[in-house]
């Protein structure tokens, strides 16, 4: 009996689990590509990376078109 009990305990030990498990949900967005640049559009370097400026928007270059990103 004494045995039982003392194998009831340590299988506690080693066979439950002190990781938890969290889910992460992602905000689904949406993006657009556009894939030409208008002829108005304007060429910026900021810290040494090109980005294509108009509409008030900051666009990046993608083998899709140009999306835009937050500097």
């Amino acid at each position: 009996m004494k045995k039982l009990v003392i194998l009831s305990v340590l299988s506690l030990f080693f066979f439950t689990s002190c990781v938890t498990r969290v889910v992460t949900t992602t905000p689904a967005t949406k993006i657009v590509a556009v894939k030409y640049a208008p002829k108005h559009h304007r060429v910026v370097y900021v810290k040494g990376n090109k980005y294509y400026y108009w509409n008030g928007k900051y666009h990046r270059r993608t083998h899709r078109g140009y999306v835009v990103v937050k500097i």
